[in-house]
């Protein structure tokens, strides 16, 4: 991304040639400008997956909390995940050095893969339904229903941002113009892959019985 950015030439207003990453009514710094806007919002929503993941480790503590056995379903939805990541920023690079019908292939599929995501994830919540695990009653199945769907309606978010960046690939001539939003993408894929992983260790492998070791819980 970073590689992509600094390619972005002085400043001024308009598209074309001499302004690869400049928009129609916009300057060129715009790109810059939504990379630091993006880094923000990431910071927060760190902050806030952060602060989730405490209070489920604390609320696991306690004693009315009951382990549940995670679905298999996670870890297919996990691989659709990663390779929407890897997708992106393979469509990223490849739209950036002219490959435009490549990226536009790979941008695509890193779409149809997140869609893969969400479905595996309600897989996974309709198995455990199925199963009698319902949000109420044990802390840790209704963190899991909570923190899962928080980080779905991020991913769903992340899906209007990759449909304007699909739609800049498709009718932007100069390809940087279009690279630089696919770049953006790919970036906050990265993160939502992170923080699932994250999410999925936690949910995996922190037990009641190691939350009150990690909360010094009696």
């Amino acid at each position: 991304m970073s590689a992509v950015l600094r390619a972005t030439p002085g400043a001024g207003d308009g598209a074309g040639p001499g302004r690869p990453f400049a928009l129609a009514g916009h300057p060129a710094r715009w790109p810059a400008t939504c990379s630091i806007g993006l880094w923000v919002f990431i910071g927060v929503a760190t902050t806030l997956f952060s602060l989730f993941i405490v209070a489920y480790v604390m609320r696991l503590a306690n004693a009315d909390a009951a382990a549940i056995a995670m679905p298999w379903q996670l870890a297919l939805s996990s691989s659709w995940l990663l390779l929407s990541s890897l997708l992106l920023q393979g469509a990223a690079h490849a739209t950036l050095a002219g490959r435009g019908e490549r990226g536009r292939v790979w941008l695509a599929g890193a779409g149809g893969c997140a869609l893969a995501f969400l479905a595996a994830q309600g897989w996974a919540w309709q198995a455990l339904l199925a199963q009698q695990v319902s949000p109420a009653g044990n802390p840790a199945a209704s963190f899991f229903y909570v923190l899962t769907a928080l980080h779905a309606l991020h991913l769903a978010g992340g899906l209007a941002a990759w449909s304007l960046a699909a739609r800049a690939a498709w009718r932007e001539r100069d390809p940087a113009a279009a690279a630089w939003r696919i770049a953006l993408c790919a970036r906050y894929w990265h993160f939502l892959l992170l923080v699932w992983l994250a999410l999925y260790a936690c949910l995996t492998w922190i037990t009641p019985e190691v939350a009150r070791v990690i909360c010094r819980a009696p």
